[in-house]
């Protein structure tokens, strides 16, 4: 098979998308004779920089191979470590190229203002010299893991809050609660339903050392930049959402409180169940979310949010609606995934059903045998396989859990198995690596929210 010049080779490909062209075999194969240095250094908060050195092959006949090459690494880069300041050292005129796609009025305008809103500086894209690129600057950070004493697990969704009142290790009261948080403009909901949760699981216990959040969203220490949850808070009252953990932990008393990101909450409550590192957790859900921690447990401060990094570069792939890019690994990963491929395995889906309606009734049709659903879920396995290929060049994985309502039932386990399988032919390496896995007892037993009450140290 050919893209833009390049030959690559897939031996397995989904059978409801055999158009699929998997990034991570792309790269290697268009690696491959590149000979032209290139450097790239994405900037984040607090000085962090991240460098990437590669090689583009700078000929005529392969530009725009090597455009898309460069423009879509760095899509990449950003959506997993996140910045707001690319650097693109060593070909002026692929710099120049990404700084007219990387701007407001731009392709890539929903990625400048996402980030914009994360970092709160303006986006740009810099053309240097590769001898004048930035040294690397990072720092993972050691957070969760602390069982001792009396603590609060939190776990901010959508459509439910949960709470844990945990002592040493143990839950000991847990609630569900249902609320509304992504139809609500007034801040003061959000802040009354957080400080509610965390007075229910404070009774439950003779004192509170620490507090503990997950949340779907980008955070600067406790801070949720950019949130689903407050997606209608008006911008004015931004400040108001940017502190209300903190302001809600004082509710309790003095106590502290650190939030994370729901993806690296699932990694840690991985790691904390398998008893190691280098943890990747990946939720197919409403979208894709993921997280990881690193071999020591910790987490690199990076945002993961995977669900708008590309997999695919098929240039008709479906296109995610929010931020008009395709190929994202929302649209593979989640159930947005099976919705798309239900007609291509001649299902047709009530379109009055909401999307958690329409795959529960394709996850029905493969319980009772229907081979068309089937093919839908062993087609997820395959993406999932080959994505596997490209999240392990960015990401040290040797635990990959995969969990969320895709993955439940009988189609879940068509996933895995075909994802277990292709693994096995296309990537023996990776096969004898990385452990796919839905989770294990011990990892359901450490659970989200007690994964959450065990982010802050307590004090001494």
């Amino acid at each position: 098979m050919k893209y833009l010049g390049i030959e690559y080779s897939v031996k397995n490909l989904p059978v409801l998308d055999t158009d699929f062209i998997p990034f991570g075999v792309w790269i290697d194969a268009y690696e491959k004779g590149a000979e032209k240095p290139l450097t790239i250094a994405i900037e984040r908060d607090k000085g962090k920089i991240s460098v990437h050195h590669t090689k583009i092959h700078g000929t005529e006949a392969l530009r725009e191979a090597d455009y898309r090459f460069v423009e879509r690494y760095v899509k990449f880069l950003l959506w997993s470590i996140g910045g707001f300041r690319i650097y693109i050292c060593g070909d002026s005129a692929l710099a120049q190229r990404l700084q007219q796609a990387y701007t407001l009025e731009g392709e890539r305008w929903f990625d400048v203002q996402f980030m914009q809103d994360v970092y709160e500086v303006p986006f740009e894209v810099i053309d240097c010299p590769i001898e004048d690129c930035p040294q690397e600057n990072e720092a993972s950070v050691s957070i969760g893991g602390h069982m001792e004493g009396c603590r609060i697990g939190f776990d901010a969704g959508g459509s439910d809050r949960k709470v844990s009142a945990v002592i040493d290790g143990k839950t000991v009261y847990s609630e569900e609660v249902i609320w509304h948080p992504k139809t609500e403009s007034d801040p003061q909901y959000h802040f009354d339903g957080i400080v509610e949760a965390f007075k229910t699981a404070a009774s439950k216990m003779p004192r509170v050392d620490g507090i503990g959040v997950s949340s779907a969203g980008v955070f600067i220490g406790n801070s949720p930049m950019v949130s689903a949850l407050f997606i209608k808070v008006p911008r004015e009252k931004r400040e108001l959402v940017k502190t209300i953990y903190d302001r809600a932990a004082l509710e309790i008393g003095d106590v502290p409180i650190v939030v994370a990101n729901d993806g690296d909450v699932t990694a840690l409550a991985g790691a904390m169940g398998l008893e190691c590192g280098s943890v990747m957790g990946m939720a197919m859900g409403t979208s894709e979310a993921v997280g990881y921690v690193d071999a020591d447990g910790n987490v690199l401060g990076w945002l993961n949010e995977l669900a708008f990094a590309p997999v695919d570069l098929y240039e008709s792939a479906m296109a995610d609606e929010w931020s008009t890019d395709i190929g994202v690994g929302c649209k593979y990963f989640s159930q947005d995934a099976v919705i798309k491929l239900a007609p291509r395995a001649g299902i047709e889906l009530d379109e009055s059903l909401t999307p958690a309606e329409k795959l529960k009734a394709v996850q029905l049709l493969v319980e009772k045998g229907d081979s068309r659903a089937r093919q839908i879920f062993e087609s997820i396995g395959v993406y999932l396989a080959h994505t596997m290929k490209l999240y392990c060049r960015f990401y040290d994985v040797h635990h990959m859990i995969v969990l969320g309502r895709v993955m439940s039932g009988l189609g879940g386990s068509m996933i895995l198995d075909t994802c277990l399988r292709v693994l096995r032919e296309e990537y023996p390496e990776l096969a004898g690596k990385v452990r796919v896995m839905l989770p294990d007892e011990k990892t359901r037993r450490v659970g989200q929210s007690v994964a959450a009450a065990s982010l802050p140290e307590a004090r001494k």
